[in-house]
């Protein structure tokens, strides 16, 4: 039986996603009842998030591009890497994908653990306003995008994508986490929000991400994109939707 191409990689975010946040919120959700300072469990659950997102990465991205994020997916609109029906498609998946993930998190952990973090629904830190969220969400993202062009997407890059794609969510983690959760993902918030009916900031969570991804889209596709007939002097390859690479 043929299977769609785009169907393939719709499943590969969706499973993906649903990998990248079962570890992540699973690791808030664990260390919910432990007694251990706030830098521990941010550390912690910095590194579920940017492992588990290497791995799927690193797994999955030869399918889909390993995106696992609408705010990327959205960065490599913008930058003309992927088509609107694609970006549709995968923002669905995501999204499926993260509801399921917060399902499967209340399955697997009892009720005292997951309620008071709302699924570890990510929230303002004391003090932080709407607009300073969306400013840090946004610059947050903005890196991330980043990394993903320039190790993952970019034919130059050097064969680290999935490791330098998970690092910079861990470090992006252990500076935002205080501040904002450190979402830097929509499908981060939006899945626990539906599982738990908590909706409390949510378009921080959607705000910040999109703007800082189409950003560095926009950036890099534009500003430090350079194609093969410019470094070689030979003709631009045909580039595929996703994790962008010549075909060959």
């Amino acid at each position: 039986m043929e299977i769609d191409p785009l169907f393939r990689k719709a499943l590969a975010e969706g499973v993906g996603i649903f990998a990248f946040f079962f570890a992540g919120i699973g690791a808030i959700v664990a260390n919910q009842g432990v007694v251990a300072s706030g830098p521990t469990v941010v550390l912690i659950v910095a590194f579920a998030h940017g492992i588990m997102l290497a791995i799927m990465v690193s797994a999955l991205g030869a399918v889909s591009g390993g995106h696992f994020n609408p705010a990327v997916t959205l960065g490599l609109f913008v930058g003309r890497m992927i088509d609107v029906r694609t970006l549709v498609v995968y923002w669905a998946a995501q999204l499926i994908g993260a509801i399921l993930a917060a399902v499967a998190v209340t399955v697997a952990f009892p009720k005292v653990l997951w309620n008071p973090s709302h699924i570890g629904l990510p929230a303002l830190g004391s003090g932080v306003g709407f607009g300073t969220g969306v400013f840090i969400e946004a610059l947050l993202t903005f890196f991330l995008v980043l990394a993903v062009y320039g190790t993952a997407v970019d034919p130059r890059h050097p064969p680290i994508g999935g490791l330098a794609i998970g690092l910079t969510v861990f470090v992006d983690i252990l500076v935002g986490a205080g501040q904002t959760g450190a979402a830097m993902n929509p499908a981060r918030a939006f899945g626990p929000a539906v599982v738990s009916s908590t909706w409390t900031n949510q378009l921080v969570y959607w705000i910040g991400p999109l703007i800082g991804g189409a950003v560095a889209g926009v950036l890099f596709k534009t500003i430090f994109w350079q194609t093969p007939a410019e470094t070689t002097g030979q003709p631009a390859a045909a580039l595929e939707p996703g994790l962008v690479r010549p075909k060959k």
